[in-house]
């Protein structure tokens, strides 16, 4: 992520705080509601792919590509509402878990970093 990166993230943490606010969401903001909602969100990305063989580009019409849209959006707006509930900063816990997966996971030898042979 750039900075151009984090200043997005953090901007998408004030809009969700103002719309939150103007509409006294905010109290049923909780971290459990939050999460379960977000869950709920991730089950419906999944169901649009439930029962295509592989969920490649090609097997989406527009329309289910921008209800996917969509739906990934919402994932992503309760993700960032979560975490600003729980104050964690997205950007340095994902760089962190990258590096933790980075040891758990080494490169395969010989192959180039990033990718396939």
């Amino acid at each position: 992520m750039t900075t151009s990166d984090l200043h997005d993230l953090h901007d998408l943490r004030e809009r969700t705080r103002q719309f939150a606010q103007a509409r006294d969401w905010a109290q049923y903001h909780t971290p459990k509601n939050l999460a379960m909602a977000m869950s709920v969100e991730v089950a419906e990305v999944a169901e649009h792919f439930q029962w295509l063989p592989t969920g490649a580009p090609a097997e989406l019409d527009a329309a289910t590509r921008a209800a996917v849209r969509h739906e990934l959006a919402d994932v992503l707006l309760y993700l960032v509402q979560l975490a600003d509930k729980l104050d964690v900063d997205l950007h340095a816990a994902a760089i962190e878990k990258m590096t933790l997966n980075a040891v758990k996971y080494p490169p395969l030898p010989g192959l180039p970093l990033g990718g396939r042979r």
